[in-house]
């Protein structure tokens, strides 16, 4: 008597060469493949030490110019015993929002070279490719922000709201950076290439920065000007950060902050990936 066994088998519905999804979830999926973009591109951080180290570098300049150069003619408003607790908030919301520059010119350097339609040959989740550089940049203005707060302590800056605050602070402005990091990614996806990318994004940050409460007091500016510099973004989140590090009212500033913050990302999450949809 002969016995035959019945060999069932299953076909897998995830692509051949496709790694293995996390718990099943596509979820799962999109985290796991995030976060491998992201490690990508911190590699080439790494690769390419003089971008890390020049892109730190700047910031330093700016911290020592205003401290050394401008500020003995600049007076901070009441309440502050020295400019440098007046000028390190700003210093910080200037250096990450500079600092996501680099998601539109690294967006559009792999554009250039053909890398993003390699992405989309692969088995992966598409938005990985969005959100693993901007995780990178923000890890990146983390780094920076490290590096800053050293500096800032150097020439005389010191927390008046203890840790906790100053952590908060810290948070805020990220939060932040994280947002503008998806508007250059806008920019980094419409550019032909990653020179016109980067002169694309530079006057869009420089009224925004200097017009702003981030160096000088508001009240010093004109009548006419005044109005835009405490409500556009940077001015908005500057403040909240600079009432957070230094003390004082915090609340209303904070969640006028926050909803730049989540309002922006609403706006560039949406355009960024019709953009990537577009161009790939």
């Amino acid at each position: 008597m002969t016995t035959t066994a019945a060999t069932t088998t299953t076909v897998s519905t995830v692509p051949q060469g496709a790694p293995s999804i996390p718990g099943g979830s596509r979820i799962g999926w999109a985290i796991s493949d995030t976060l491998t973009i992201t490690r990508r591109n911190l590699i080439v951080y790494t690769r390419i030490p003089e971008f890390l180290f020049f892109s730190t570098v700047q910031p330093i300049m700016f911290v020592l110019l205003f401290r050394y150069v401008f500020g003995g003619a600049i007076h901070p408003p009441p309440g502050y015993k020295d400019y440098a607790d007046y000028l390190m908030p700003g210093i910080f919301v200037q250096s990450v929002a500079f600092g996501s520059i680099s998601t539109a010119v690294g967006l559009s350097e792999d554009l250039q070279k053909g890398l993003l339609e390699r992405f989309r040959a692969l088995p992966m989740a598409r938005s990985a490719v969005l959100t693993g550089r901007t995780t990178a940049d923000l890890v990146r203005n983390v780094f920076v922000v490290a590096v800053i707060t050293a500096v800032g302590y150097a020439v005389g800056f010191r927390i008046g709201a203890g840790v906790l605050a100053f952590g908060a602070g810290i948070l805020l402005l990220l939060l932040f950076a994280y947002a503008l990091s998806w508007g250059f990614a806008v920019i980094g996806l419409s550019a032909p290439n990653s020179e016109t990318a980067q002169v694309m994004a530079f006057p869009i940050l420089f009224p925004l920065v200097f017009a702003s409460p981030a160096f000088v007091a508001v009240r010093t500016m004109p009548g006419w000007l005044q109005p835009f510099a405490n409500h556009q973004p940077i001015g908005v989140v500057v403040t909240a950060t600079r009432a957070l590090m230094h003390g004082g009212p915090t609340a209303s500033l904070v969640l006028q902050a926050l909803a730049w913050c989540f309002g922006l990302l609403l706006l560039f999450i949406p355009f960024a990936v019709r953009q990537f949809r577009r161009r790939t």
